[in-house]
Formats: C-alpha cells, structure tokens, sequence
C-alpha cells in the first residue's frame, strides 16, 4: 500500500453552515479527536467509507477497512450497507449488512462512530448535537472531563462555603490494555459502554459520572461523606465484578479499582482534591487491583 492510501481525506465534510431544510447528514460523535463534530452531507449520492484512497469517506484507522461501507439513497431514505468489512458495521450498537436508517441511528464504522440526522429540521438537531458532544463523550455518554471540571468546582466551592462533605470517586478497569491487545479495541469499546450503562444505574440525578480518560472515571456524590462514599465505591466494584462483559461472542472478567476522597469545608483545591483520589486510585491498584481504597 502507498503512502498515498494510508492519508486521512474526508470529503464532502464542512463546518457549520446552513443545511437546506430536509436534508440529511452524518455527525462524527466518536473518537473526540480533531474530526469531532463534523458533518458529511448527505445530497442523494452514493458515498462509500473505508480506510483506503479510492473512497468518499477516509477514516484512517486500523480497525477500518479499505473498503468497509457505503451509504445509498432509497426513495427518500438512507441505507448503510457492510461491504464486507473485517469488523462489521453496526447500527446502535447492532451488526448489520443492510439497514436503514432512522433519525439519531448511531453508525460504527470500526470504532468510528457516526450520528444520522435527517428530517426537517436537521440544522437544529445539528446544533443541538454539537453542544452535547461538548459535555458528553460520546462512546459511554458519561459527561466528558471538560464538563467534569466546571461541576466539581462548583461543587467544591459549595462544600468549602457550607460545610457538606462532597465525595470524589476514581476508579479505571484494571489491565485494560490486555484487554485491548487480546480482544482488540472493538471489545474494548463496547466494555467502556456497557461499563458506564451498569453504574448509571447507581447514580442519582444531583450526581455526575464522567469520563476523565481513556478507562478512567470519576463519580462526584455531592454532599456524601467518607462512609457513603466508600459504600458507593465498593457497590459499583461489585456490580461491575459480578457478572462478566460479553462482545461477539467473547466473554471478559472485568474489575475494577477504586480510589476515594472526601472534603468538607476544608478549602482543598480541585487539583489538591483531584489528587487525593487519584493517589488513592493507584494505591488501590499497587496493592492488588479490584479494590477500594479513600
């Protein structure tokens, strides 16, 4: 393959600009790199995605294929169809070879993901999709770091004022580059997403589950103290050591360490606050991993 072949080139890609009512396109979501939040427009051709030079779409990733999909016009619908591809195509998180596609369809190209917008009013729902992608990550919709930081100071700031204790919990999946090099980046994905779907559920609306990096997440229970807040840990520990993650058919063990940090009207600094976790984070794993440990 040339050099030539392995160059990202996206076409028919613009930055915001006025969508003719009725059109559709295809919002990058995911991975929250420079191409987030770009747009295909959709005008009624046939546009072909893949990894190699001689495609509509360049996604220039290993997980691609030179030739891994393509998108066609029915009427006045649009289908994704798999062109064979190593890893597949998926449609909200369900393989496909030909499907067509709905309004807020999650497209996964490899670990690509794209979203469809169509309707009439698709510069809106653009809009709308391009403020979410800036507070949400848009592989595991957990809150992304940037939306993290402006609600712990805020929190924190309301404990240092008050009085309440706020607890700040830490936690990454252990060996998860194993993961990663065993089963490959697609079963990794697909463990971050299920990962944060079982702790939403443990997570009441005045609390805040985001990712912080990579496998790493932070839970801020505000107004939890040291006791609470170890509960909490050592509840998600268990719910996420409890029953093993599955993808295409592999089934993976997965745990999870757990460091904890609690305030209360001490005036500690985010970053000083951010630490504490963070250090008792990486005590927990030094000392054996899928424990909790504040």
């Amino acid at each position: 393959m040339t050099s030539e072949e392995w160059k990202t080139r996206i076409t028919k890609v613009s930055a915001v600009s006025k969508l003719p009512e009725g059109d559709a396109c295809l919002v990058w979501v995911y991975p929250a790199d420079a191409e987030i939040g770009k747009r295909v427009e959709l005008d009624g051709e046939e546009l072909t995605i893949g990894r190699g030079s001689d495609v509509d779409i360049t996604i220039d990733r290993d997980s691609v294929s030179r030739r891994h999909a393509k998108i066609v016009q029915t009427g006045n619908q649009y289908a994704v169809i798999d062109l064979g591809s190593t890893n597949g195509t998926y449609v909200n998180d369900e393989p496909v070879s030909e499907r067509i596609l709905q309004d807020g369809d999650l497209v996964k190209i490899g670990n690509a993901i794209y979203k469809f917008l169509s309707g009439g009013n698709v510069e809106a729902a653009y809009y709308e999709e391009i403020y979410k992608l800036t507070i949400f990550d848009g592989l595991t919709q957990a809150h992304n770091k940037r939306y993290f930081m402006e609600f712990i100071e805020r929190e924190l700031a309301r404990a240092n004022r008050t009085g309440r204790p706020l607890t700040l919990v830490m936690f990454d999946i252990d060996h998860f580059k194993v993961i990663n090099d065993t089963h490959g980046h697609l079963t990794g994905d697909a463990i971050l997403k299920d990962l944060c779907a079982r702790i939403f559920t443990t997570v009441r609306k005045d609390e805040l589950l985001a990712r912080y990096g990579g496998e790493e997440f932070v839970v801020v229970l505000p107004e939890a103290d040291r006791e609470g807040g170890l509960e909490f840990a050592e509840r998600i520990r268990v719910l996420v050591e409890a029953q093993p993650f599955t993808f295409e058919g592999d089934t993976i063990p997965v745990t999870i360490s757990i460091g904890c940090a609690t305030t209360a009207s001490e005036n500690v600094s985010v970053s000083q606050f951010i630490k504490e976790a963070d250090d008792n984070l990486y005590t927990a794993k030094r000392g054996g991993r899928n424990k909790v440990v504040g």
